[in-house]
């Protein structure tokens, strides 16, 4: 009856957003040649379109907005329907490739996250006498046919206004470049107090200085995260390279002529260069979050006389010198896109939140100095310790332990380590202590420039302690220690929430281990068993209980938290973003444990197998079932587990099979949200043949989709993989040497990659026995 309902509402839903769509006007048709990207080495494969489109709600949430690796300015179009109608949760990043109008393109946002936030200081372009204050109400169509991005650069015509937008950035700086085909007046508006969609702003300012071609100020923007600790203000200084023969203000009341100044919720600047067909305008709006002094001084180290042409190039270098750290042969060209378009998705957050002179937006509005590593924020830790950080820990050590030290900085204001940060605050999205995991995890790879003695300080008080209020920290943590699991009767996701409270626990326990804390590590490796307090041995499944000890009814394993919304009948109100059948394999980091609680290993083998056939048949989709779903990051791990089981044929066979039918060149080429860069950092891993036991210092051995693959782990130190014989029949491993060794199981630890090493897969059609390592799990 449940999946009767379920059907029903997936028609009505799917019904409408078709009846939608064909409302929306037809794209525009192509007006002419698109200047070409010119992309690097390695950029030539990047295609930022990947992710923008799909399912509204349950796409990639991905953006083409023109960026450097971890910059702080993010360039970007903000689209929208007509009117600057807002349907459906899509475009969190401010982009969704349905859309065929925009506002314009703001500097700041979020990539792939199910927030949309911030969305500072938009620059819209307009030909003739179109007035600001309608800019909401009045989107510029635009036509893909007209729209080009690789990285570090963004292009589209804009027909209504006769007008090419190009876009690119430094590191603070957002960079455009304006050519109006038309005698009509050019007007560039710079709005103060602009936000994404669904957000809102304040206490703007806009200043303009005719005598030096500029315009500054600054703007608040209460959006979806910003708004959880009282709003993110910016400040920005803009250069042109052309006088501007008149200008204007807008503020509340209307357009302001002749007025160099105006502040409120809704301001703005107005510049008119006349008649300037064929002549562009270039653009350079620094950015800072600490003052309109500070976004000067990022103007002038990072762009200072350069012009568009020569930061395009430095973006374009400075892309190529990152994704340079993983590189790889395949003759396959769709891998190579998929692959280096990942490896750049997972390079864009954390931001980069440091001005130049080192100063910083802390949290509580306090302003910090980076003194020896750069602050980094934005940080989607409930996803990104899974698969980004330890990536970032492998090919990008120094961005991991700037994360760790701003973590720290971060809780020595607020108290507690946070889970998301975002911005200038703590946002209370999810749940867990994840920052225990990547704290971890990299302190036991060897990333330990960094005070472990405050970090491990913090991790206890967070895992001990009740957080203090608007602070990140472990909720109903009493509770979790008195009843060795999160009761339902007193705690919301209950399951869930015990899950990741273990595995943070383990995480812990290992830190304090290395540490030389034995007590601290024994209380915490107790701790860590507690998930086997939620299972169930008569369901075979993780399951809500109360604080009495009885397992809460009525229970159905396959429904999810999302028909939960809408049914009368609750049945996973234990569960975050999924079902029992989802968390099931909430165990990675002890899966022997796991292993253990099921009848017999034949049996878990099994119903692992069996939730893997049940993933939908399509990607993306309206509604993903219960069974695995890549764009589900908790369960992401789950085929690794069959190579803890003894069949590591099972893993070659099921993570080529998502390598394969859950990522694409495509708008909707990913299986959901990307989190800030977690499914295409798995993609990375996975197409290499390893992946990572988050919280540790294990990978677990996949098999590779590229022949070759180099991977630079600083210095002279490289981590080469080769995949003789790999090709899509032979996907199964014959056998792995390690330095010449042949593996015995399929597991590696960091110490033996770290100092560099040589990895080569023999693959062929068939399994191999024992998976083709000596030995079985």
């Amino acid at each position: 009856m449940i999946w009767e309902i379920s059907k029903k509402l997936q028609h009505l839903i799917l019904t409408l957003t078709l009846i939608v769509s064909s409302l929306l006007p037809a794209s525009l048709p192509p007006s002419g040649e698109m200047p070409d990207t010119l992309p690097g080495e390695y950029g030539q494969w990047v295609d930022p379109f990947i992710g923008t489109g799909g399912i509204p709600w349950a796409c990639a949430m991905l953006t083409p907005a023109a960026t450097t690796p971890f910059g702080s300015v993010k360039l970007g179009p903000d689209t929208t329907l007509p009117g600057g109608v807002s349907l459906f949760s899509c475009g969190n990043s401010g982009y969704y490739y349905t859309h065929n109008f925009t506002f314009g393109f703001s500097h700041t946002r979020l990539y792939g996250t199910g927030a949309k936030d911030m969305g500072h200081f938009r620059v819209t372009p307009s030909a003739g006498g179109s007035s600001p204050v309608n800019r909401l109400k009045t989107p510029l169509a635009f036509s893909h046919s007209d729209e080009v991005a690789t990285a570090g650069y963004y292009a589209v015509k804009l027909p209504t206004e006769s007008c090419l937008a190009e876009l690119t950035a430094t590191t603070h700086v957002g960079v455009h470049r304006y050519t109006f085909s038309t005698s009509r007046d050019a007007h560039i508006f710079i709005d103060a107090t602009s936000f994404l969609t669904g957000g809102k702003a304040f206490d703007g300012s806009v200043k303009i200085l005719p005598g030096t071609n500029e315009v500054e100020g600054y703007g608040t923007v209460d959006t979806q995260f910003a708004g959880r600790y009282g709003g993110l203000k910016a400040y920005f200084v803009a250069q042109f390279n052309t006088p501007f023969e008149s200008y204007a203000t807008w503020d509340a009341d209307g357009n302001l002529p002749d007025r160099a100044e105006a502040s409120g919720d809704d301001t703005g600047a107005d510049l008119n260069f006349g008649n300037i067909n064929g002549k562009p305008v270039e653009l350079k709006l620094a950015i800072s979050f600490v003052s309109v002094e500070n976004a000067r001084e990022n103007l002038e180290a990072e762009a200072g006389q350069l012009s568009f042409e020569s930061i395009r190039t430095l973006a374009r270098s400075s892309w190529d010198s990152w994704l340079s750290r993983a590189t790889i042969e395949t003759s396959d060209e769709d891998i190579k896109t998929i692959f280096y378009t990942a490896l750049y998705h997972s390079m864009i957050m954390p931001s980069n939140f440091t001005d130049v002179n080192g100063e910083y937006l802390g949290f509580s509005g306090q302003i910090g100095k980076a003194e020896g590593f750069t602050y980094r924020t934005d940080m989607s830790l409930w996803d990104t310790f899974r698969t980004e950080h330890p990536l970032l820990t492998l090919v990008a050590p120094e961005i991991q332990l700037d994360c760790i030290k701003s973590l720290i900085c971060m809780a020595e204001i607020g108290g507690n380590l946070p889970r998301w940060p975002a911005g200038g605050g703590y946002t209370g999205s999810m749940f867990g202590s994840p920052a225990d995991m990547v704290i971890s995890e990299a302190y036991l790879k060897g990333i330990t420039d960094f005070d472990a003695e405050k970090a491990f300080t913090f991790m206890k008080k967070t895992a001990t302690q009740t957080a203090e209020p608007q602070s990140d920290g472990r909720d109903n943590i009493e509770d979790y220690i008195k009843y060795g699991y999160c009761p339902a009767d007193t705690s919301k996701i209950s399951v869930s929430r015990t899950l990741e409270y273990a595995w943070a626990d383990n995480s812990i326990a290992l830190f304090a281990q290395a540490l030389g804390k034995s007590e601290d590590a024994e209380y915490f490796s107790h701790r860590a068993l507690s998930y086997k307090n939620l299972y169930n041995s008569e369901t075979k499944y993780f399951q809500a209980r109360s604080s009495d000890g009885s397992w809460v009814e009525p229970f159905s394993p396959d429904v999810t938290s999302y028909y939960d919304e809408i049914l009368p009948v609750k049945y996973a109100k234990g569960y975050c973003e999924g079902s029992a059948a989802h968390w099931r394999w909430g165990v990675p980091q002890d899966a022997q444990g796991l292993i253990s609680l099921f009848p017999s290993k034949k049996y878990f083998v099994s119903q692992l197998e069996e939730f893997m056939a049940n993933a939908s048949e399509s990607m993306a989709a309206l509604d993903p079932g219960p069974g695995y779903w890549q764009g589900n990051q908790h369960d992401i791990h789950a085929p690794y587990l069959f190579n803890e089981a003894g069949r590591p044929e099972l893993t070659q066979k099921w993570v080529r099979w998502i390598l394969t039918e859950r990522h694409s060149t495509e708008v909707d080429g990913l299986d959901g949200n990307d989190d800030g860069g977690t499914l295409s950092s798995w993609y990375v891993f996975s197409s290499l043949g390893l992946y990572p036991v988050a919280g540790t210092d294990r990978y677990w051995i996949g098999a590779p989709i590229v022949d070759k693959a180099t991977i630079n782990l600083g210095g002279s130190k490289v981590l080469t993989v080769i995949a003789e014989n790999q090709s899509p029949e032979n996907m199964y491993v014959q056998s792995v040497t390690l330095n010449g060794v042949r593996l015995e199981s399929p597991e590696l630890l960091h110490s033996q990659i770290a100092n560099g090493a040589t990895l080569v897969f023999i693959m062929g059609s068939t399994p191999a026995e024992n998976g083709g390592f000596l030995t079985a799990a």
